[in-house]
């Protein structure tokens, strides 16, 4: 519950911290800041504002973002995963960056458990073939030699 609650508010913060608006209230911030110095006389307090301010901005936002791109990042593996095992794609993948990072693992989970599952029936496969040439192989031999 927690975990969907975090990725919820990490998205809603990863798409508002990438509009122009909020790059553009953040320069209007700055520039207000800056204006107000003389009426602070240029103070300590005046500049510990703003020190502080962005500190626990970016300190925040580092692990916002790091969770936005871990999640996209696990996502895009399994999506990938998804193409490599079929060739039709589940639509059931279309949308999972957007899950908490536990759901995601599941379907990647369920990739690679059939990913396993078909390279056991490929190689059960390759061995029928190869039993069936070698014993298909031997009368042709001998009818080429007569």
């Amino acid at each position: 519950m927690i975990g969907k609650t975090f990725a919820e508010i990490a998205n809603y913060v990863a798409v508002a911290a990438g509009k122009p608006l909020t790059f553009i209230s953040c320069c209007f911030l700055i520039l207000v800041w800056a204006a107000s110095g003389p009426i602070f006389g240029f103070s300590d307090t005046w500049q510990l504002i703003i020190n502080t301010s962005t500190t626990i901005i970016t300190f925040l936002m580092v692990f916002l973002i790091q969770n936005t791109q871990n999640r996209d990042g696990v996502a895009i593996q399994a999506k990938l995963d998804e193409l490599l095992r079929v060739s039709e794609a589940k639509n059931a993948f279309i949308g999972i960056e957007h899950l908490p990072e536990e759901e995601v693992e599941k379907f990647r989970a369920q990739c690679e458990a059939a990913a396993k599952e078909a390279g056991k029936l490929l190689e059960d496969r390759a061995a029928r073939r190869s039993k069936t040439r070698r014993s298909t192989s031997k009368p042709t031999k001998a009818k080429a030699r007569a």
